[in-house]
């Protein structure tokens, strides 16, 4: 019976169902096969309205569509290529810092490459940096900001851990400031092999220029008090994120809609639209997920599968390790949102059971779906990237794949040194 019901689901996933449906399907035929009352399950879709931290994933989500809708990512990079000028190499720096920023308050890495790479990429080669590198380059940077807030991933992320009432709680303001550094190690790699790998070629630097600066500054006067709304306002205890995440939505309208006048009145019902419905897909997979968690406690696989990882793994070295390759692959063929919801109510409990810290757990589990974006052969990245710049998708593979192997020597130690992601909360 059970080898029937899988059956069917696996059927149902590959014609396409919604992935909610399947997940619901689990719950249902779980809690009948228990003979648990189904009323737990819209009980449980109802229990998430009241997480208070859960109403900056929509307000968050709707920043990060007015942005992408606006000019935002043209002043990010002349702003970025004004204050970095001074350094060599500095347009490699500035398309790290600046795709990092963007994809951190947009949430999403395709719309980097989309947004940026109109910019960016004419501007490397005439540079001096070839097609292959340039192409590399884009393609890789477009998902570095996941670990930064006011990510989307990372709020969702904590949103599954406190459903969860484990021994150890952690809070949003943790994990924002856990992904600073090895955010900072990721750059800086890629950076230092940048500068390496170009060496030998004749790169045209821009000169410093301090009226560039303030030109720069002036046009992007009203979007540099973005960070310090969010990121001070919480820190600073003057809001709790929620609150920030509606400041900044109300903030972002006035600045996009009546100062810079780039998106009009007319234009915001459908970015509304388009960022509820994206949000909304995520939350009623995250509702679902949840019913689905509460199955799984109740039928102790969260035990059964500690149990058995114990019996076959003794070691915590060990367990990361199987740990990350299970998530890469995770990465490369499911969207980061499907996998924080199905897959966290899973892992949480045996890495802290193994000494995992569950904020250092989160920076690991992120820092693989990152880099599941650059996974061949299914990842993200590389066919938005393939279909933006009219490459062809083996073009991309050999592109990226140094990148993401110097990437994936970071998330090997962001795993094995948690300093990095807990140094700023011990």
């Amino acid at each position: 019976m059970l080898f029937f019901i899988i059956l069917i689901l696996l059927t149902l996933a590959w014609f396409g169902a919604p992935l909610f449906t399947l997940i619901l399907s689990v719950s249902i035929i779980g809690f009948t096969y228990q003979e648990i009352d189904l009323t737990v399950i819209p009980i449980e879709l109802y229990r998430i309205t009241n997480t208070p931290l859960l109403l900056a994933l929509p307000l968050f989500t709707f920043t990060g569509f007015l942005m992408s809708e606006s000019n935002t990512s043209h002043r990010l990079v002349r702003l970025s290529s004004a204050l970095l000028g001074w350094i060599p190499s500095e347009l490699v720096l500035v398309t790290l810092v600046a795709s990092a920023l963007f994809t951190a308050f947009t949430g999403a890495t395709g719309v980097t490459i989309v947004a940026l790479g109109a910019l960016l990429y004419p501007a490397l080669k005439e540079s001096g940096y070839s097609e292959k590198f340039s192409l590399g380059l884009i393609t890789t940077s477009g998902s570095l900001g996941l670990l930064l807030p006011p990510s989307l991933p990372l709020i969702l992320y904590v949103v599954i851990v406190q459903q969860l009432d484990l021994d150890q709680s952690i809070s949003i303001e943790q994990v924002f400031l856990a992904g600073i550094l090895p955010t900072l190690l990721m750059v800086m790699t890629l950076f230092a092999w940048s500068i390496w790998q170009v060496r030998d070629q004749p790169v045209v630097k821009k000169e410093y220029s301090s009226k560039k600066l303030i030109s720069a500054l002036r046009e992007s006067v009203w979007e540099l008090p973005l960070p310090f709304i969010v990121l001070g306002g919480i820190f600073s205890g003057l809001f709790a994120v929620s609150e920030a995440a509606a400041v900044t939505a109300v903030y972002i309208i006035i600045v996009e809609v009546f100062i810079y006048r780039e998106v009009s009145l007319n234009q915001l019902p459908k970015v509304i639209q388009s960022s509820m419905t994206m949000i909304g897909s995520i939350l009623l997979i995250l509702a679902s997920a949840l019913a689905m968690t509460n199955y799984l406690i109740d039928a102790e696989v969260p035990i059964l599968l500690f149990e058995w990882i114990k019996s076959h793994i003794d070691s915590q070295i060990t367990f990361l390790l199987l740990l990350n390759i299970f998530l890469l692959i995770l990465g490369a063929i499911l969207d980061i949102f499907s996998a924080i919801v199905i897959i966290s109510p899973l892992i949480v409990p045996v890495a802290i059971s193994f000494g995992v810290h569950p904020v250092h757990l989160g920076i690991i589990f992120l820092a693989n779906m990152q880099l599941g974006y650059l996974t061949p052969p299914v990842g993200m990245n590389l066919f938005i990237a393939s279909y933006r710049f009219k490459k062809s998708i083996f073009d991309i593979y050999r592109s990226t794949i140094f990148m993401m192997l110097l990437l994936l020597a970071c998330v090997l130690i962001i795993t094995y040194v948690p300093t990095l992601s807990l140094f700023f909360i011990d």
